[in-house]
């Protein structure tokens, strides 16, 4: 990869490009803006597993995405905005459908649960 543009790299490369930039920079507080489009499992599965030693280390993360289901599982707290700060809590009290109706407009569901969780991993 070194020497080749960053042009010239798949989504998964440039990922791990930026990812390895960052940590190059040794920084307290981490912005990760969409960090999971366009990798492989594998690529997916180091990456999570470098965000735990860098929250182990007392490092900051702020992850921007729009991957609801992965918010559940892969975050320890949750801002939800929408030009103004919604919720902000851990995830099974921020993912509800009654916010996501406040974020979005609509529910991803019409089933009657009040728990994205349960529309999303069904």
């Amino acid at each position: 990869l070194r020497h080749r543009q960053i042009r010239e790299l798949s989504g998964g490369q440039q990922q791990r490009v930026f990812l390895a930039r960052a940590l190059a920079q040794q920084a307290d507080f981490f912005f990760l803006d969409e960090p999971f489009t366009g990798i492989d499992k594998k690529t997916e599965a180091v990456m999570l597993r470098t965000f735990t030693e860098l929250q182990a280390q007392n490092k900051a993360l702020l992850v921007c995405s729009h991957e609801w289901g992965d918010a559940l599982r892969r975050y320890d707290r949750l801002l939800l905005l929408n030009r103004t700060l919604l919720a902000d809590d851990v995830p099974d009290t921020v993912m509800t459908l009654e916010n996501m109706q406040r974020a979005y407009g609509q529910t991803p569901s019409a089933n009657g649960s009040n728990h994205l969780s349960e529309f999303l991993f069904c």
